[in-house]
């Protein structure tokens, strides 16, 4: 890789970050009733995002839907499959139960993503029409009907966010 593309592509990995972390200081400022405060780190998220996709458009890594679903059925195989499992076993090591969880629920999460992103691939351009839903609490994605609870983290399948 050139230097620009390694340039542009550690920026998306900075301002994908802050947009992931300035969303959530945005969720605490608002528990702690900092309203103002919730907004602007809602703002500059927005901006981080922003930021994010020209980078990922400057480096030319937004291909054809085709093509992007085979590099996201990559990414989310080589999570589960090499990411993760190291995680999850030095947490373990460590004694770390939270992080084991976070690590855990992700690496299953991960699986289910690659074989959504799998379906989708096989059945591209049939536009089959379905809801899916995200667990608040660990990702999991559901095509079709809310479990009664996830199957992950067994939190309420009430709690579960319908993606428009």
């Amino acid at each position: 890789m050139s230097n620009t593309l390694d340039n542009l592509m550690a920026a998306f990995a900075g301002e994908s970050q802050a947009y992931q972390k300035y969303s959530a200081f945005a969720v605490q400022a608002d528990k702690e009733g900092y309203t103002q405060v919730a907004k602007l780190f809602r703002a500059a998220a927005s901006a981080e995002k922003i930021h994010a996709g020209n980078h990922l458009r400057a480096a030319n890594k937004i291909l054809t839907t085709k093509e992007n679903l085979q590099e996201a059925i990559n990414g989310e195989t080589y999570e589960f499959e090499s990411m993760y499992p190291p995680m999850i076993e030095e947490a373990q090591k460590s004694g770390n139960k939270t992080a084991e969880r976070s690590f855990s629920m992700a690496n299953t999460v991960e699986k289910t993503h690659a074989r959504l992103y799998k379906d989708a691939l096989e059945n591209l351009g049939n536009n089959i029409a379905a809801d899916i839903y995200v667990c608040p609490v660990c990702g999991e994605t559901i095509v079709g009907n809310i479990p009664e609870q996830c199957p992950i983290c067994k939190a309420s399948g009430k709690m579960f966010i319908k993606i428009d």
